[in-house]
């Protein structure tokens, strides 16, 4: 193994070289097998993926080769791609919950040569995919049994170690493979990532936040997203640390209690849950037990700012970290001290609130483009509302050429080591995106304030223009109106139009028990017809977005009981909105909106 001169690794292989070393007999993946966790230490893993990369190189797997896979977080995903690295081939990750056309449309846009699908399930949608693809020569069943003659992820591994290949050293600046981003505008778009990328954030980020090979997380985040892949596969390697593999995401509070994990990795909508649960629980709580919940938050919150607490205050402080706070984090583990939040914007409410229970949680921010992180907020460096200062190595540049929704906004332009090699097989898309001098326009809004922390205030894509002149960013009150327990999902309109409207998924049980605890009668849409429960919304309207500009609140909203979800096409694989696609679903309640 060898480092070069600037104190990095050349590759992930060599990165990988050096945990086995470092690391060898500490755990690495925890995978749940009846009922338990069952864990891989890090030199099994490094042995499995000597063992694949013997089954890939059978295939014919050589340089440049594309191995695409379909799965959620397993143990098999992580060997599958350092087995790629070792051929110098490139790893394509997909969602299982995408589309089977999606599957198609990015094993055909990246000529993938082998295909490895996760369950009997997927392969039955697949297995005909090498007679439409002319590229795809061989579809993997990595777990599970079928009846059709195919091959297995077991079958590999024990090819491999009959016919053992040595690994390959990838160039730094070579492709290690592709992220798919969510297509929220059309198809999926393939962001090159190189090795040199992935390293720079392996080594800028997670130091940064102070993870060592004592950490733990919980790995739930999809590892086809940038984020998870880079906290919880790479970085995790390189930091000696270690992760349960979540199964199911619908028990993650319970898999958080028995993984204990010191770390974890997560987007706002986790965080908003949180929130929301421990919120509407204190509800039902008696009077003591709720005054003194947030009675201690707001001592918390005056400690953390550096105020003196006096003797009365510092005593409702440890009351409630002893009585509640602590029943709390234990839920959680008992563990958890760093809790990261990335992808989509969280709400300061939302992060202080967890922050003051006595996790510390700190916001970054980042794109496939750049590989997942520009900036992060840090202990020692941590501004609320903000998402941090720019990584060692980033520079952030604002154009205020490009019209924002606030004077001192315009688009964020990065620049770094991190920055993708473009989009594959787009480059009139590529040249778009990445300046004459290098530089990423990453199409969001916002601005940098006088000591380097960047705030995000929009998509440059997403705003529009109200007719009386002003210019709507709406992601920002959109997720603020979401921390209201009724309100599940909401979407901003007003392009072109006097005034903003809004389409509202109602949080159904939320509301079915308020209109029971009033004596509203009704259920599901009927329900949300009622003029108590349009009363019922329209003051939640007006107190989550207080903090709001008149003309930014929608002046008319429809009530909608069906959730956007993946399956019925109105949010990505990624949990984004895929606001055209609202747009025109909903085309005549939007304007009947704005004809009442």
């Amino acid at each position: 193994m060898t480092v070069s001169s600037q104190g990095t690794y050349k590759n992930l292989i060599e990165m990988l070289d050096n945990s086995r070393k470092r690391y060898a007999e500490r755990p690495l993946f925890g995978t749940k097998r009846d009922g338990n966790y069952e864990w891989t230490t890090y030199e099994q893993f490094a042995e499995k993926v000597d063992d694949l990369r013997g089954g890939l190189a059978s295939l014919g797997i050589s340089s440049g080769d594309k191995v695409a896979i379909i799965s959620k977080n397993t143990e098999e995903w992580a060997v599958s791609a350092y087995a790629t690295y070792g051929l110098c081939g490139q790893h394509i990750p997909m969602y299982e919950t995408q589309l089977a056309k999606e599957w198609e449309y990015i094993v055909r846009d990246c000529s993938a040569k082998v295909l490895l699908v996760s369950n009997p399930t997927v392969l039955e949608q697949t297995l005909d995919f090498p007679e439409r693809i002319d590229s795809l020569e061989h579809v993997v069943l990595i777990s599970g049994s079928s009846s059709k003659e195919v091959k297995t992820y077991d079958d590999l591994l024990k090819t491999g170690r009959e016919n053992p290949v040595e690994a390959q050293q990838p160039e730094s600046g070579s492709p290690m493979g592709m992220i798919y981003t969510s297509g929220t505008t059309g198809d999926p778009k393939g962001v090159i990532l190189s090795h040199r990328n992935i390293i720079f954030e392996c080594q800028a980020v997670l130091p940064l936040l102070g993870m060592t090979e004592n950490d733990r997380s919980l790995a739930f985040l999809p590892w086809a997203h940038v984020f998870g892949q880079v906290a919880e596969v790479h970085g995790l390697l390189n930091s000696g640390g270690s992760a349960g593999l979540v199964e199911d995401v619908n028990t993650l509070i319970e898999e958080l209690a028995v993984v204990k994990p010191s770390m974890f990795f997560a987007v706002p909508r986790v965080y908003n849950r949180i929130y929301e649960r421990l919120t509407g629980q204190m509800q039902e709580k008696p009077g003591f037990i709720r005054s003194l919940f947030y009675a201690g938050l707001k001592q918390a919150k005056r400690e953390r700012e550096g105020e003196t607490l006096g003797f009365m205050e510092n005593l409702t402080l440890t009351l409630a970290r002893k009585i509640i706070f602590k029943k709390v984090l234990n839920r959680f583990g008992g563990n958890l001290r760093i809790a990261v939040s990335g992808a989509s914007a969280l709400s300061p409410d939302v992060a202080e609130f967890v922050n003051d229970l006595g996790i510390s949680l700190y916001e970054g921010y980042g794109l496939s483009e750049n590989s997942a992180a520009l900036t992060v907020n840090y202990p020692g460096a941590r501004r609320f509302g903000s998402v941090g200062k720019p990584l060692p190595g980033v520079k952030i540049e604002i154009d205020n050429s490009v019209q924002g929704s606030k004077e001192e906004d315009g688009e964020i332009v990065a620049y770094g080591e991190n920055i993708m090699l473009g989009y594959h097989n787009l480059p009139e898309k590529t040249k778009e995106t990445i300046t004459p001098d290098g530089g990423l326009r990453t199409g969001d809004l916002g601005h940098l304030d006088s000591e380097g922390y960047l705030y995000i205030t929009g998509r440059v894509k997403e705003q529009y223009k109200l007719d009386i002149g002003e210019y709507i960013a709406p992601a920002p009150l959109e997720e603020t109106l979401k921390l209201s327990a009724y309100i599940d999902q909401v979407m901003l309109y007003g392009f072109n139009r006097p005034n903003n409207v809004a389409l509202i998924v109602a949080a159904m049980p939320a509301v079915e028990q308020y209109a029971k605890s009033n004596g509203i009668s009704g259920s599901g849409e009927s329900l949300l017809k009622e003029s108590s429960i349009r009363d019922l919304f329209r003051e939640e309207l007006s107190v989550y977005g207080k903090d709001f500009k008149s003309f930014e609140h929608p002046q008319n909203f429809a009530l909608l009981a069906e959730e956007w979800s993946i399956d019925n096409g109105l949010l990505t694989p990624t949990l984004k909105l895929k606001r055209e696609v609202v747009e025109q679903k909903f085309k005549d309640q939007i304007e009947s909106l704005y004809s009442e």
